[in-house]
């Protein structure tokens, strides 16, 4: 016992220190994770905000082309012309509509990923907060009480950045198509569908011309 504060109080402390490090922790790992995987998906394309398009690695513009409400991303797509004459096509995509870019409107902590690993984060710190309640209301002492009363309030304000956070950005973008992965899909298989039947009008227009 030191001061009059048993052992405990100063292991709980330091358990709600370590919860609240954790908790943060996560937070970080997460959303390194998710940077790492985004620049993985995009390539070396980059971004540009103030023109709200992505420019490829060959300074071809994709610009955007739909949004998906349900999952919050805009998609951004080439110019089918240009993309299917690009050199380097064979590295870049298969598809013969333009290469295809999608991008989470959401800021880190608004987006589904992040709120479901905030989510965690936020749980581990409400542990943190709750542990030395629980323990002041067992404390022998004044001393020991208001310590971890203290600490309480000093990991709540620790851990508020965690939780201010968790919501989801009501942006939406103005002037694009809302259109969902489904609706995606579909547009892609008509516009497959419409290409085999050029071709293959082309094919018997050949034929018939010899």
């Amino acid at each position: 016992m030191s001061a009059g504060i048993a052992i405990e109080t100063w292991l709980t402390i330091g358990y709600a220190a370590l919860l609240v490090a954790i908790a943060y922790g996560i937070d970080r790992f997460a959303r390194h994770a998710a940077a790492k995987v985004e620049q993985h998906r995009t390539g070396g394309f980059v971004y540009h905000e103030d023109h709200d398009a992505w420019l490829c690695p060959q300074d071809q513009w994709l610009w955007p082309k739909s949004f998906d409400p349900d999952n919050r991303v805009m998609r951004y797509r080439g110019s089918p012309t240009v993309c299917n004459a690009c050199p380097v096509k064979h590295t870049c995509t298969t598809s013969n509509d333009g290469r295809e870019v999608n991008r989470a409107i959401d800021s880190w902590p608004a987006s589904e990923a992040a709120r479901f690993h905030r989510g965690i984060a936020c749980a581990v710190s409400a542990i943190a907060v709750i542990w030395p309640l629980a323990m002041a209301l067992a404390a022998g002492t004044v001393p020991e009480t208001l310590l971890l009363l203290g600490c309480a309030v000093v990991v709540g304000v620790v851990s508020l950045p965690l939780w201010s956070h968790l919501r989801r950005t009501p942006a939406v973008p103005p002037g694009v198509v809302f259109q969902t992965l489904d609706d995606n899909i579909e547009e892609r298989k008509r516009l497959a569908e419409a290409e085999i039947r050029r071709r293959s009008s082309y094919a018997s227009d050949r034929r018939e011309g010899r």
